[in-house]
C-alpha cells in the first residue's frame, strides 16, 4: 500500500464522518518548525507530519496535542501549558495541535481515526 505523501497547505479534519475544523498541514521541515510559535492562537488545528513528538516552548496559549500513526489513528491525546517538552510517542508519525479543550470538543480521543482531506 503506498502512503500518502504530505504537502503544506490546508485541509478539514473529519471525525467520525463529521467535518469539524479547518487544518492547516506543515509538511516541510521550515514549516514544521515554526508550528505555532508567534501566534495568539488558532481556529481549527495544525497538522505536523512527519512528528513524533512537540513543545511548547515560546508558546503564548496552552494545546492540545493529539499524537497519530501512520493511518491517522490517534495514540494519545494530551493538553500542554506553554512552556512544555512533550516526549517522543512510540509509533507516532503526525501530530495534531489545537488550542485546549478543542480535540475534547470535537471527539478527538484515542483509538479514533482521523480523516483530513485536502
Amino acid at each position: 500500500m503506498r502512503r500518502r505523501q504530505w504537502q503544506n497547505g490546508t485541509g478539514t479534519l473529519t471525525v467520525d464522518g463529521l467535518k469539524v475544523a479547518p487544518v492547516e498541514i506543515a509538511a516541510t521541515y521550515r514549516t514544521r518548525r515554526r508550528g505555532l510559535l508567534g501566534r495568539a492562537g488558532i481556529k481549527g488545528a495544525m497538522l505536523l507530519t512527519p512528528c513524533g513528538s512537540v513543545h511548547s516552548m515560546g508558546m503564548r496559549f496552552a494545546i492540545d496535542v493529539a499524537y497519530l500513526d501512520r493511518d491517522l489513528r490517534v495514540l494519545t491525546v494530551r493538553t500542554m501549558p506553554p512552556g512544555r517538552v512533550g516526549l517522543p510517542r512510540p509509533r507516532a508519525r503526525h501530530v495534531l495541535e489545537a488550542e485546549a479543550g478543542a480535540l475534547a470538543e470535537w471527539g478527538v480521543r484515542r483509538g479514533v481515526t482521523l480523516t483530513i482531506s485536502a
